[in-house]
């Protein structure tokens, strides 16, 4: 991109041209022009000369792409920046190869008092088991260490971690030598996550949300709550983002609510709901996701933490208190009790209402036709994470591994979702999975089970427009007059318009679609590069010259 003006100052006003502008106001947009944080017009080329002397600066797109920005509606932000800083196994290929990088780690970080570490996946490695603890203290030389699954649901650590927490054996979920889980888990968390400094924190949360902003993620919802984080933690990082230039936060605090002076508690850190991770149940990785029939490779249905009644109550005093609820709910015995709750509140207090507050659902991944028309007919936002599927989705995949390939099959039904009219937001659940929108789009259009798919244009729409949508705002995500003016600037290919139907060519570039297009995103081709991203019309991030 070219560019000629006066130095930058704050809500200049500035004309985009000479590239392609994805904006339902016109399939074939090639300028736009952003005032005081907003877009002013988006149009045609020829349009734009009337604009080019009145405006403070004019960039030459020079053919790229401008798109709205991403939101990425599930993020753990500091968890995600010690990932990015520190010791991350998610690409360990081995057992062995993980131990290799904890010692190295180690090594490198003498004066840290807890060794902290994210993203070991047992089910990906030729051993198929989790390392030992004996074999983790050797690599980590006797010092204090935890290390999360990847799910985050459960964790191994040292014996040193474990000398730090008084009556942890006593705790449900300790097991002697397999990941702890559930009060266990949350101890040692908490013990591991008090060690770190306000600075190292700070530093970690810059991190994450300067990656953010380098893959065109313009707003990131913190999903927080006391069994993840703590406040200081969610405090600071509002504060943080408050501050400096960077995409835009949303918080949520999980943590119950009962009646109003406990939701003005909520409000009063910064949360605009009660929502986010607040547990009905575990994960699928860690053997935790609440199930109505047995796990296939365990003999249990996993762990529920809220009942009917309890996600009733919660609904109904956030309701009642203008605050949005929410759950996370992945296995089918979770989403029953999160839908029979909300039902349970609806007569309590009226289904008009409850739709109204646009509650939410976190992964919402082993739906049935049942407790999908609830969710259209409640109003719920399922707030989903495609790149679940790309990792654990597939006749041999984790999820295959834990239900049996027919189960697994069911799960993340997201064509089944939109034809039922519930609205969807797509997330990372970072660091879980990477920051990576587009690839989650892809993921979606490309969904390991055919029947789950959905189309690249829904899939965007999802991860742009549905994030504002889940926060309770109709009027963003979209770049036309009068919305804010987060928007991406993307070096891509030729721009295709998806067929809507697989009985003719799957992707198009006829313009007489009258279709906004998108990158190709077909498996294998390249994905779009981040040029530069922009908040409420200031730059957060731009990619060096090359």
């Amino acid at each position: 991109m070219s560019k000629s003006a006066a130095p930058q100052s704050e809500h200049r006003t500035v004309l985009l041209r000479g590239g392609e502008v994805h904006s339902p106001a016109d399939p074939f947009a090639t300028a736009m022009v952003v005032e005081r944080g907003h877009v002013a017009w988006v149009g045609s080329e020829g349009a734009a000369d009337a604009f080019a002397g009145g405006v403070d600066e004019v960039i030459d797109l020079e053919g790229a792409l401008v798109t709205p920005a991403f939101t990425d509606a599930h993020v753990h932000t500091t968890a995600t920046g010690l990932a990015l800083t520190g010791l991350d196994l998610s690409g360990a290929r081995t057992l062995a190869e993980a131990l290799g990088l904890v010692r190295e780690h180690s090594a490198a970080h003498p004066g840290d008092k807890v060794l902290l570490g994210h993203g070991w996946d047992a089910s990906r490695w030729p051993e198929r088991r989790r390392p030992s603890r004996a074999e983790l203290d050797e690599a980590a030389g006797g010092r204090p260490l935890y290390l999360p699954r990847i799910d985050v649901h459960s964790a191994v650590v040292t014996t040193a971690l474990l000398d730090l927490v008084p009556g942890v054996s006593a705790m449900t979920g300790y097991h002697p030598d397999a990941p702890l889980t559930a009060a266990a888990h949350h101890a040692v968390r908490s013990a591991a996550h008090g060690a770190i400094t306000p600075a190292h924190r700070a530093a970690a949360q810059r991190a994450a949300l300067a990656r953010a902003a380098s893959v065109g993620i313009g707003s990131v919802h913190e999903c927080a709550g006391p069994d993840i984080s703590d406040e200081d933690d969610f405090t600071s990082l509002l504060a943080l983002a408050g501050a400096e230039p960077g995409p835009r936060v949303v918080g949520y605090w999980a943590e119950q609510v009962a009646g109003a002076k406990d939701a003005q508690r909520i409000r009063e850190l910064g949360a605009i709901g009660a929502a986010g991770d607040l547990f009905v149940d575990g994960s699928l990785g860690s053997h935790t996701a609440c199930l109505h029939a047995p796990y296939d490779d365990a003999p249990h249905t996993g762990a529920a933490h809220l009942d009917t009644a309890a996600v009733a109550a919660h609904v109904a005093a956030c309701t009642e208190a203008g605050l949005q609820a929410g759950f996370h709910a992945i296995g089918d015995a979770a989403l029953t009790a999160v839908v029979d709750g909300v039902r349970d509140a609806a007569d309590m207090i009226g289904l008009a209402r409850v739709r109204a507050a646009r509650h939410r659902v976190e992964h919402a991944e082993m739906l049935t036709p049942e407790t999908i028309a609830a969710m259209a007919e409640f109003g719920l936002t399922a707030s989903v994470q495609p790149a679940f599927d790309a990792a654990w989705g597939g006749d041999s995949g984790m999820y295959a591994q834990r239900l049996g390939v027919e189960r697994a099959r069911t799960l993340n039904p997201y064509a089944a979702l939109l034809r039922a009219g519930v609205p969807l937001a797509f997330g990372s659940d970072s660091p879980v999975t990477p920051l990576d929108p587009w690839g989650a789009v892809r993921a979606a259009a490309f969904h390991r089970t055919p029947e789950h798919r959905i189309s690249a244009r829904a899939a965007f729409t999802a991860h742009t427009r549905g994030g504002w949508r889940a926060v309770g705002r109709d009027d963003a995500g979209v770049l036309v007059p009068g919305a804010p003016a987060d928007y991406a600037v993307w070096r891509t290919e030729e721009l295709v318009v998806q067929a809507p139907d697989d009985r003719v060519a799957r992707w198009s570039t006829d313009p007489r679609s009258g279709t906004p297009g998108l990158p190709d995103l077909s498996p294998g081709a390249e994905l779009p590069i981040c040029l530069r991203t922009v908040v409420f019309g200031q730059i957060v991030f731009e990619r060096p010259s090359e």
